[in-house]
């Protein structure tokens, strides 16, 4: 197969997103660097009460990244060695490795296969026949939430946490509510590749439970609200006030980055939906009111040789995620067996991210849907 100009189209472009406000970021890292104060203070609290009042919590607290914040609110709900915390399995790796860095099981469920988030229905009965569950940990998968109504009623029934994994999902919305606003603790990663994305590693935790708050922001220091008086033992988990500064630049550009992100996944729409080739593409569910795409995900039965080909025409792709946590070799222990979760192992065998984000011009999207077009009709499809 052969396409008659070739472009390249990067799955995502920092360098593109960044060189708008490249001056500005530079300007905020000369000022933290000469007020020589890096950890905690003034820029993570400015930065805490803007992603606050955004996500609609009363509390935000910063940590160094996605994954502490997870395991921080394992800790802040008082898991303990011993229990266990229901999960998909279809996810980033952090998810299910939080639980066990607190002492805990994980128990993986499956997923509803239009959404790729947790399937209610398998929480509900998960909790009504092991009562040794004592948090349930729903992911907003890439950037779209998670059915939360129906797991928060059962979850209070059961007396269980729900410890929101949002750490692709900064300002999407279930019916209105912003994600990390609606379960006991809700979490954010600020990883590089996010919407909104840090130069290095970050994290913060939402709540509006004032007492888990405080906890939260003694467990990042060790445990400690006052200077070497401990109350609990946490972690060393703070973010640096670098991060913040450019962080907070970086928040003025947010939704209207999330408004391209939404042009963009339209246009993929509009393109591939008439086209008759046998993929299969993302639709937001009623309640997930507003998606923010931190990725476009396709479905494809041959989605190993539709990457290679997009790879070989200059498109960036990836999988995420190409084997699902219940088959991981470190969870061998847990007994899962190929079939056990068949919409997360179907997931990982067909799914596909595409470039979205928002330097990304009409011509590029067209450029990739008429690769996609190709490969399906030279493939017989």
């Amino acid at each position: 197969m052969t396409v008659a100009t070739s472009k390249k189209v990067p799955l995502l472009d920092l360098a593109a997103l960044h060189a708008p406000i490249r001056e500005e970021i530079l300007a905020e890292i000369t000022r933290v660097v000469d007020s020589q104060k890096f950890i905690l203070g003034d820029e993570v609290k400015q930065l805490e009460q803007l992603l606050a009042q955004y996500s609609g919590a009363r509390f935000a607290v910063g940590c160094a990244s996605g994954s502490d914040a997870l395991f921080l609110a394992l800790l802040a709900v008082g898991i303990k060695p011993g229990d266990r915390v229901l999960t998909t399995s279809y996810t980033f790796f952090a998810t299910g490795g939080a639980i066990t860095r607190a002492g805990a099981t994980p128990v993986f469920i499956d997923i509803d296969p239009a959404t790729y988030n947790i399937d209610p229905s398998q929480v509900r009965d998960a909790l009504e026949r092991d009562a040794s569950i004592r948090a349930v940990i729903p992911v907003h998968l890439f950037g779209a939430c998670a059915d939360m109504d129906p797991i928060m009623e059962v979850a209070r029934r059961h007396d269980c946490a729900v410890i929101e994994d949002g750490a692709q999902a900064i300002g999407a919305e279930y019916r209105g509510r912003k994600a990390q606003s609606i379960g006991t603790i809700g979490c954010i990663s600020f990883f590089p590749s996010k919407n909104l994305g840090c130069f290095g590693d970050g994290g913060m935790m939402m709540t509006n439970d004032e007492s888990l708050a405080r906890k939260l922001t003694a467990l990042r220091v060790h445990g400690s609200i006052k200077k070497y008086y401990h109350e609990w033992v946490g972690i060393n988990s703070r973010l640096d006030a670098l991060q913040a500064a450019i962080l907070k630049v970086k928040f003025r550009c947010l939704d209207s980055w999330t408004l391209g992100r939404q042009r963009n996944a339209d246009l993929y729409r509009s393109l591939l939906r008439g086209s008759g080739i046998p993929v299969t593409l993302p639709e937001p569910a009623s309640y997930q009111t507003r998606h923010v795409y931190n990725q476009f995900v396709i479905r494809c039965s041959e989605r190993d040789r539709l990457k290679a080909w997009l790879q070989e025409n200059g498109v960036g792709t990836e999988v995420y995620y190409p084997l699902p946590l219940h088959l991981q070799p470190c969870y061998a222990g847990l007994g899962y067996r190929p079939g056990d979760l068949p919409n997360s192992e179907a997931a990982a065998r067909d799914s596909l991210a595409l470039p979205v984000h928002s330097a990304m011009t009409p011509d590029d999207i067209a450029y990739v849907c008429d690769l996609i077009v190709q490969f399906c009709r030279n493939s017989g499809r």
